[in-house]
This record gives structure tokens, C-alpha cells and sequence, in this order.
């Protein structure tokens, strides 16, 4: 006999919850990466990878908008969804597929950006990992979200 997963609320609230909580990581990671960047000042790296050179970098700005700015506006943005999703039920229809979309989009360009640290600076920011690494835990839960959604028939 198998034993059946846990009900839908239960699941989803873990979901939910483990969302929100990377999502905090990511957007402190990415404020502090922008403070870094506007204050011209160094990364707390203790000898891992190349926080600097990628940092300071050409690819670390789009016309003149340091990315992790841009980062941090992504994780407040799903955090923001997060928060009204349980408000009414066009946002719960709808924002875990705007947070997919921005978990999507989020990990194409962090894959585009480590492509750069590795081919083209020859250098690693481990906090830019991390971010990378956030954005995949996240895209995989609305993955499951989503999946589960249509699963249930909602």
C-alpha cells in the first residue's frame, strides 16, 4: 500500500513558504551585490572566486543599471506576487504563472551571465552562483506549483 501525498493545502503552503524563503535569500543577495556595486566597494569573498572582476565588469550593467538592481527587483516583484496570491482568486490563478515567468526568465539570463564569468572574464562571483542557484530552487517550484494546478483541475 502507498501512502498518499500530502493534501493540497499542506504541500502548497510548503511550497509557498520555501518560495518566499528563497526569494528573501535571493533578494538579499542581490542587495547586497547592488550595494557593492554603487559604493564601489569590495566583496567579503574570503578568497573565493573573483567577486571584483565580475562586479565591475561591462556585463554587470544594462545602460547603466547595475544587474543586481535589476535582481533585486526581481525577487521583491515575487515576493509581491507571493504576498496578493491568497488575496483573490484571479491572483491565485495567476501569479504563480507571472512568478514562473519571472523564475524563467531570471535563470536564462543567469545562464547567459555565467557563460560570461566562465568564457569570457574567466572569473566566478560566488554570490552571482548563489543568485543563479536561487532562481533554479525557485522556477522549480512553480514548476511543481503549475503542475500541480493543472493536476487538480485548478
Amino acid at each position: 500500500m502507498t501512502s498518499s501525498p500530502l493534501p493540497a493545502s499542506k504541500t502548497e503552503a510548503r511550497l509557498r513558504w520555501s518560495a518566499i524563503g528563497l526569494a528573501l535569500l535571493g533578494l538579499a543577495d542581490s542587495v547586497y551585490l547592488a550595494w557593492l556595486k554603487l559604493a564601489n566597494t569590495t566583496a567579503a569573498c574570503a578568497g573565493i572566486g573573483d567577486c571584483e572582476s565580475v562586479n565591475n565588469s561591462p556585463y554587470s550593467e544594462i545602460a547603466g543599471v547595475p544587474i543586481a538592481v535589476l535582481g533585486a527587483g526581481a525577487y521583491l516583484a515575487i515576493l509581491f506576487f507571493l504576498a496578493i496570491e491568497a488575496r483573490s482568486s484571479f491572483w491565485r490563478d495567476y501569479a504563480p504563472m507571472i512568478v514562473f515567468g519571472i523564475s524563467l526568465t531570471g535563470v536564462l539570463y543567469s545562464a547567459y551571465l555565467t557563460y560570461v564569468e566562465v568564457a569570457i572574464l574567466h572569473a566566478i562571483c560566488p554570490y552571482c552562483v548563489v543568485s543563479a542557484i536561487l532562481l533554479v530552487a525557485l522556477l522549480a517550484i512553480f514548476v511543481v506549483r503549475l503542475w500541480r494546478d493543472d493536476e487538480n483541475g485548478f
